[in-house]
């Protein structure tokens, strides 16, 4: 016989978007389960090992930094790039509210609560042709999103006064309790031993991510017409599957915008697994060149990341083999390479800024050793010819020509035979544009040949195409309320963060202006115990 929970609030999912709500509703006085698959060491979900970027809009950083943003400004970026259409009624009020709060709701709130930025505002996503964001706006939490997570898990255990909050690890939801059409609790299965809890709740808050750690769901929504590679790398929660999503759809609830989806076109697989197909996604070098698996540069226009993540997706997906190569020497990984998330930006995640600094201006040489030392994807040769060589030992084929690749290299580096004042590439146009804001800078080095004396070793990334985000998920109005078919919020039953698609079911549109995942999280989760407390 099942056991019975009763709380006020019952959120499933233990990722930040239902850790902020959790917080939030106790700290309003609530009692709330908290049931969540993984297990307690790991509560936070994918938040507890990103990287921490945010898209913030006119915070005091970036008035520091003399940048003049506004939620005006914000709002045409983020329509524009995100190509947002009047049908997306309840995406671009989400994107609205986004704009005008995200400075008072998640900076100033973070601040409040401990948190801390670091002391630059990064540029990325800056658009093909400058429609992207039109100045800098991402801002990093200093210790990284595992610092945002677990002061969160802090305040959560804190605001628990009396007993109000019940935790349950390691327990998977099998069912939504509905009758005449209100949701009033679900049924869950502890993973461990089989048994049954019955949670019953007068408001049910759905935070349990997107679909993208399911390929199976991944490959299922892929927009019709766009490219998709024979295979792909997982950078997505694995229990972020999509099987509430359906659930909920069963009952009456709206999915859209599932096809949307934020991946990255440069991920490699992780030397550590942990999990099937797990994959790590890089930051790509702006320096190196992108090659296709015939070690011929990706073109006519050259990939260079910082500008369109979306593009890049398309563009590698498009290519005859599901894998490309990034070409680099050490210098410009040393400079340049880093990998997303905390996991490997130990400097930031630990708050280690004397050592941050050292190896921002000297050259991480540390991580790029530890990648050369762990990762098979990762090679390293004194000579293109003896890089040729183990490209193709790695990949299983002979595509790879060292005369091509050579020729690749030789006609890059011809770019600079008439001086550094008469070059005429695009990708070194793109550098030199990104290198005029001071943060961008420090990260990317000057345009020089790949074989430049004393610049070597060669190196060479073999990269994949790594699922990450879901953009789209269930609708929802600004309350964070799940609606139906007709638009109609269905009683009992909220959504937050990825399993809302951060908003109303596709905020984003079709692309992301960055950063604006950690916020959404928060804005939609803020919005749920609002609207929870007030009896909306």
């Amino acid at each position: 016989m099942a056991t019975t929970v009763q709380s006020d609030v019952l959120v499933i999912g233990g990722g930040l978007a239902g850790l902020v709500t959790a917080l939030e509703c106790l700290q309003a006085g609530q009692r709330v389960t908290l049931v969540d698959r993984d297990t307690r060491d790991r509560l936070g979900g994918l938040a507890l090992w990103a990287f921490g970027g945010m898209a913030l809009v006119d915070t005091p950083l970036q008035r520091r930094m003399k940048l003049k943003d506004s939620p005006e400004i914000a709002l045409r970026d983020w329509i524009r790039f995100g190509e947002l259409g009047e049908h997306d009624v309840l995406p671009l009020q989400w994107a609205r509210y986004y704009v005008q709060h995200s400075r008072a709701e998640v900076y100033d709130w973070l601040i409040a609560n401990g948190l801390k930025f670091m002391p630059a505002v990064n540029w990325v996503e800056r658009g093909m042709q400058g429609d992207g964001n039109t100045l800098p706006r991402y801002h990093v939490v200093w210790g990284t999103s595992r610092q945002l997570t677990r002061r969160m898990i802090e305040l959560m255990l804190a605001a628990d006064k009396g007993g109000r909050l019940t935790l349950l690890s390691g327990h998977r939801v099998t069912a939504l309790d509905s009758a005449a059409g209100v949701v009033s609790g679900a049924v869950a299965v502890n993973e461990a031993n089989g048994s049954e809890v019955r949670l019953s709740a007068s408001a049910v808050v759905l935070a349990m991510g997107g679909i993208n750690g399911s390929h199976e769901e991944t490959r299922a929504n892929w927009v019709a017409g766009r490219p998709l590679p024979a295979t792909m790398l997982n950078g997505a929660h694995p229990f972020a599957d999509g099987k509430l999503h359906h659930l909920v759809a069963g009952l009456g609830g709206n999915i859209t915008h599932a096809g949307e989806m934020w991946n990255y076109a440069a991920g490699f697989p992780h030397p550590q697994p942990h999990f099937e197909g797990h994959g790590l996604s890089t930051i790509p070098c702006k320096s190196a060149l992108w090659l296709n698996h015939r070690g011929e540069r990706i073109g006519p226009q050259p990939l260079v990341t910082g500008f369109d993540t979306h593009e890049l997706c398309q563009r590698v997906a498009a290519q005859e083999k599901p894998w490309t190569w990034h070409l680099l020497n050490w210098r410009i990984a040393a400079k340049e390479f880093a990998i997303s998330g905390s996991e490997h930006n130990q400097r930031i995640r630990d708050r280690q800024f004397p050592l941050f600094l050292k190896e921002t201006l000297l050259g991480n040489h540390r991580l790029v050793k530890q990648m050369a030392a762990e990762s098979k994807h990762f090679l390293v040769d004194d000579t293109l010819a003896g890089l040729c060589a183990k490209m193709n030992a790695l990949a299983g084929t002979q595509d790879v020509k060292p005369e091509v690749l050579q020729a690749t290299a030789d006609a890059f580096d011809a770019n600079f035979s008439r001086g550094d004042s008469v070059v005429n590439d695009d990708q070194i146009r793109r550098i030199e544009q990104a290198r005029h804001w001071g943060p961008d800078k420090l990260r990317t080095c000057k345009p020089a040949p790949l074989q430049k004396p004393g610049a070597g070793p060669y190196i060479a990334i073999q990269m994949q195409l790594i699922t990450r985000k879901s953009l789209g998920g269930l609708q929802t109005d600004l309350q964070s309320r799940v609606l139906n078919a007709a638009g109609q919020p269905m009683p009992g039953l909220y959504c937050v963060g990825e399993a809302a698609g951060f908003g109303g079911g596709g905020a984003s549109g079709k692309r992301s202006l960055e950063g604006t995942f950690l916020p959404g999280c928060i804005l939609t989760a803020r919005a749920a115990a609002r609207s929870i407390v007030s009896g909306r």
